[in-house]
């Protein structure tokens, strides 16, 4: 097992260092599980107390923050400093060297070098795989694909025909990237036609037949993106559906057909956006948000969890609420609504007053 000095962690984490005793540094934890080869991470106050009945010698705090006989290594960033650390003890998880023997590639794709293919793994005619891409099993690569160099791709991954995705992206079990867009078209105006245009729906559609709408666009992904598990992204109608340089994507996440996400996004686990929106960059998305089709959403801007978004918002926009608002608008409903509570219990104080009032002149 490797271990680290805590000069050696200090530098590696950019921090002071305040010694009072030796340690051998050979993993991270909280300070209750912590031993004395651990360095103990304690960010908040609660994780500082449990220092005084921890086993560990050493400790990685916020700065200014200083114990008497304890080791510690103050830090700026905390969570930065622990990415750090993360990545110094992370092991990697084992594919086969070369390519295994149940693996299934098409002579005429193009694997480049020092590429791992794991076990039932199938690449398709014509696919391109760039060099120490590491793709494990059962994972399905489409015709004409073409994966950049650096990539890892968990076990269960499937890439749909002509996908493109671009250097030092990491897929998660399961994803899937290029499969048909959720698009159809009935002969005449269906219910959701009505109803967007009348506000009501007055024909009778029993009869509808509706047809699907083939997606002959694909999937282009950026460099150094991470997409998280089971998530799914379709292919654009026409054009490619995008997702741009450095952006996060967490798990069960529905990006639908013709979307263009941008740079340094991060979207969090079971959003779900519907086709043909326009993300700018940098944009957040917290959990559970829902984004209605052909909107767009400008660089900057934040979406908090479970908000309904039915409309389109500027930059640096804060978006709140079912359907969603900015935030001071969200904060001013609230206000309206306890200033209603307070005048509703005023009316009913009163209303007995009212009732005889009218009583009397009636």
């Amino acid at each position: 097992m490797r271990s680290f000095t805590v000069e050696e962690i200090t530098q590696i984490v950019g921090g002071m260092l305040t010694k009072a005793q030796d340690a051998k540094i050979e993993r991270i934890a909280p300070p209750v599980l912590a031993d004395e080869n651990t360095l103990a991470l304690a960010f908040g106050e609660e994780e500082i107390a449990n220092l005084a009945n921890s086993k560990a010698k050493a400790a990685l705090v916020p700065l200014g923050v200083q114990l008497d006989g304890f080791t510690t290594i103050e830090v700026e960033r905390p969570r930065l400093a622990m990415m750090k650390l993360l990545n110094l003890f992370y092991v990697a998880p084992r594919v086969n060297e070369g390519v295994h023997p149940t693996a299934v590639v098409d002579p005429t794709a193009k694997l480049g070098e020092n590429v791992q293919i794991g076990p039932n793994v199938v690449i398709s005619h014509d696919a391109v795989i760039g060099d120490n891409t590491k793709i494990m099993a059962n994972t399905y690569i489409g015709g004409g694909a073409q994966i950049g160099k650096n990539c890892f791709f968990h076990p269960g991954v499937n890439i749909g025909d002509r996908v493109q995705v671009g250097n030092d992206v990491i897929l998660h079990h399961g994803v899937s990237l290029g499969a048909d867009g959720f698009s159809f078209v009935t002969e005449n105006p269906d219910n959701i036609e009505q109803a967007r245009k009348e506000g009501s729906i007055k024909d009778e559609t029993s009869k509808h037949v509706i047809f699907k709408i083939p997606s002959i666009g694909s999937v282009v992904i950026g460099n150094n993106v991470e997409i998280g598990a089971n998530t799914a992204i379709d292919r654009g109608t026409i054009e490619n559906t995008t997702v741009g340089d450095n952006t996060k994507i967490d798990d069960l996440v529905m990006i639908g057909h013709n979307c263009k996400i941008g740079k340094g996004c991060l979207i969090v686990s079971q959003v779900g956006i519907a086709g043909s929106c326009v993300i700018g960059d940098r944009v957040v998305i917290a959990g559970q948000a829902g984004l209605a089709d052909h909107i767009e959403i400008g660089s900057d801007t934040i979406i908090t969890a479970k908000a309904g978004v039915t409309k389109s918002f500027p930059e640096k926009s804060i978006i709140v609420g079912i359907p969603a608002v900015p935030r001071k608008e969200f904060i001013k409903q609230l206000k309206t609504m306890k200033d209603a509570q307070e005048i509703f219990a005023k009316f009913r104080k009163f209303e007995p007053m009212l009732d005889a009032f009218v009583e009397e002149h009636h």
